[in-house]
This record gives structure tokens, sequence and C-alpha cells, in this order.
């Protein structure tokens, strides 16, 4: 069965949790996918989109200071600081009754179920970049790339392609599987490794 926003997001919390758990100690200043981006930036980005996000579905102030570097975000232990933000954040989502709901967000009034979507399409892009830049590897679930297809199949290119979004396309050998196509389209190589 598809999974909707909800289920993504609730699902893309998890995966990101696995693979803050597995980062090892002296991963987190190693670079990442994400260009000028350490593993810790890749957290601070992430745990400050998930605790806006939290703050909208509680219908909380919007008002946030984005952190630059994202990393300088990420207050105390990195692995207690996320399991804090999307532990709130699971709370906040139990009290999701309607995905139709409209609420204020950043991007204007919008439905629950888009204001989801981004977030949790980010949640499986860059638990990759964070497995990635700290030595690890994560395949995404069938249902995570068919709703990350169905999210960006009528997103005009211009949308898509802008910085802060995702870089052009990268090529993927044929043959790749369906994760290695979803981290091709988001302009990701699915062979890219840390500097050593």
């Amino acid at each position: 069965m598809p999974w909707n926003a909800l289920d993504t997001y609730e699902n893309g919390l998890r995966f990101f949790t696995g693979v803050v758990d597995a980062v090892p100690n002296d991963r987190w200043a190693a670079d990442s996918p994400c260009a000028g981006w350490t593993a810790l930036d890749v957290l601070g980005h992430v745990g400050e989109a998930t605790s806006v996000g939290t703050r909208i579905l509680r219908g909380g102030e919007l008002e946030f200071a984005r952190h630059d570097p994202p990393s300088s975000a990420v207050d105390g232990d990195p692995r207690q600081w996320w399991t804090a933000l999307a532990a709130s954040a699971r709370d906040a989502l139990a009290g999701v009754t309607d995905l139709d709901r409209e609420v204020d967000s950043p991007a204007g009034r919008r439905s629950v179920r888009d204001g989801l979507s981004f977030p949790a399409v980010d949640l499986f892009l860059h638990g990759w970049d964070l497995a990635a830049a700290t030595g690890g590897s994560v395949r995404f679930p069938a249902e995570a790339v068919e709703f990350i297809r169905g999210v960006f199949a009528h997103v005009p290119e211009e949308v898509t392609r802008r910085p802060g979004v995702f870089a052009a396309p990268v090529a993927v050998p044929a043959g790749s599987d369906a994760t290695d196509q979803v981290l091709g389209f988001a302009g990701r190589d699915p062979r890219w490794t840390p500097t050593p």
C-alpha cells in the first residue's frame, strides 16, 4: 500500500534516526555530498527543518533563525539533540488527523499534506547524505521511492533545479537500483565517497 505524506514523514524520521545512531563519534566533521557541508551540517539542517515543521504542526510561531553553518544549530551531543527533536516531531504527528487541514508555513498557507511532503523527502535524501559522509550505506524503501517520484512528477524543472533544492541530475549506470536512480535525479552521485 502506498505511503501518504504522514506515513513517509513518520518512516523518514525512523530512517534518519537509524542513520544518526550509526554515525561513529569521530565522523561528524567528515565532508558530506552536500557541497561545503560536513556530516554535522547535514544533521543541523535536517534538525532545524524538523523543529520548524513541529512548530507548524502545533500551530506555533513560524519565526526562526537559520543557522549558518547549519552545524551551529546542534546543541550538545548530536545524537541526543536529534533524538529529542525526532521525539517532539513524532508527538506532533500523532495529533494530525486531517492531512488536508491548512496551516501557515514558510512557503505560505498550505495543507498539512503539502507541508510534510518536502520534509519527508529530505529525511530520506539527507539520510543517504549523512550515511555516505560517515562510512555507511543505506537504501530507500520501495514506498519512499514511489512517494519521492510522485512528489516531483509534476514539479516544474525550474523549481526543482535551483539553489537549496536539487543540482543538475547525475547520470547513473544502466541497471542502477531505484535508490541510485532517485539519488541521480536529486543531483547526487551514488558513487560519491568522502575525502580520506
